[in-house]
């Protein structure tokens, strides 16, 4: 079966820097070579490509990933009657455990405190809903109470079959763009689950990483000549690292997850094209935040190759299983590239998945990164967005025609 595949392999240097730390504060590594290297969690790169989203999607196609569901959908039910707001949230709690079976309650007080104002129900676990699906519950929650706010009313209203499955069709369409790339989990109800259509691969150093320590002072602006001494001292740990990133995302499951397009004047796949686009920009562009006040590490990709595959995501890895050495310049990234430009082509050759050039894109800046000129058509980033989405939507439409 032809599949579209869209696969991303990012080279990116970062200077000292803590992006992505443990739990003791240390910058995360893993071995791999049987060498110690950097690494930055998936995690870690999929919540900043979330957060990028932001400046190229409109809220509408974003989700809400939260504990604090109940007081998301009060704030729809109001926004949409205003005489609802004394009980929003209460219709807002019966209305996501009829749609979701997830217990929404309010959590116990650590304290004693009685002045402390009362919490607000929250569910025991993230739950993600596109802003669309919370929109449909705010006005499924309106209409079933008919203006009486009455929650007993919408007690019994949830009693009902029927009822109950039109709020579980609720949250279970329209789906947001990042639902659909990263999928959902409601452990309540497996059946609302969302598989991923994007996977992220934790990045890993092309090369050995030692982690360092940084001992620094801070001075009390208010001290004295006659009182000498630090007012506060501490460490913190970094490393450096030239970074492998990988990530792939199955175009047919975001396909599905986004379904069709809504509007009449759309192409069945331009919501798919919007999808890819904003991924791959907000995946080249963003940086998890980790002490980037402390270390001003802001970096962008040095080199970037993109394969638009018709088989399964192939990642290239291992072509730095052994470590990379230091240039004889220092550095590391152009031996990164040259053992790329040299690994690729075997591989793809070795197990016939050669990608036509048409469907191979590198972006690349600088003079240490031109091995890699061979391995598919030069482009800026500009070109690399719009080039990638025609792909895409032509492998989508020959899909649909087959």
């Amino acid at each position: 079966m032809t599949r579209t595949i869209l696969d991303i392999h990012v080279l990116q240097t970062v200077p000292p820097s803590n992006i992505n730390r443990d739990d003791t504060g240390t910058p995360k590594s893993a071995y791999y070579g049987g060498v110690r290297r950097a690494r930055v969690s998936s995690q870690a790169w999929k919540r900043a490509t979330r957060e990028a989203f932001n400046a190229l999607l409109p809220p509408e196609a974003l989700g809400v990933r939260t504990k604090k569901v109940a007081e998301a959908l009060a704030e729809r039910i109001t926004a949409k009657d205003g005489s609802l707001e004394p009980v929003a949230v209460e219709l807002a709690v019966e209305t996501l455990q009829a749609a979701t079976n997830t217990k929404i309650e309010v959590p116990k007080r650590k304290g004693k405190n009685d002045d402390e104002p009362a919490a607000s129900p929250t569910s025991s676990y993230l739950m993600f809903l596109s802003r669309q699906q919370l929109d449909a519950l705010a006005e499924l929650t309106i209409k079933a109470v008919g203006g009486t706010g009455d929650v007993d009313v919408l007690k019994s209203h949830f009693k009902k079959k029927e009822n109950k499955t039109d709020a579980r069709q609720a949250v279970n369409a329209r789906h947001s763009v990042d639902i659909a790339l990263f999928g959902r989990m409601v452990a309540d109800s497996a059946d609302l689950n969302v598989d991923a259509a994007a996977q992220v691969a934790h990045a890993l150093s092309v090369h050995k990483s030692d982690i360092e320590s940084d001992y620094y002072t801070a001075v009390d602006d208010l001290n004295t000549a006659g009182e000498p001494g630090a007012g506060m001292i501490g460490t913190i740990d970094f490393n450096s690292a030239t970074l492998y990133r990988y990530a792939a995302v199955d175009v047919d499951e975001l396909q599905r997850n986004l379904g069709l397009g809504l509007r009449d004047d759309e192409a069945p796949s331009a919501p798919v094209e919007k999808a890819v686009a904003a991924f791959l920009e907000a995946f080249l562009t963003s940086l998890p935040t980790g002490k980037v006040n402390t270390f001003g590490n802001h970096t962008l990709p040095s080199a970037v190759i993109v394969k638009l595959r018709g088989s399964r995501p192939v990642s290239f890895v291992s072509a730095f299983e052994e470590p990379v050495p230091q240039g004889p310049g220092g550095g590391y990234l152009r031996e990164s590239c040259r053992r790329l430009a040299a690994y690729v082509p075997d591989l793809e050759r070795q197990f016939g998945i050669e990608t036509p050039q048409e469907h191979s894109w590198v972006f690349r800046v600088g003079e240490e990164t031109e091995a890699l000129a061979a391995l598919g058509q030069q482009v800026t980033l500009k070109t690399l967005l719009r080039d990638v989405g025609q792909a895409v939507a032509e492998r989508l439409s020959a899909g649909a025609a087959a």
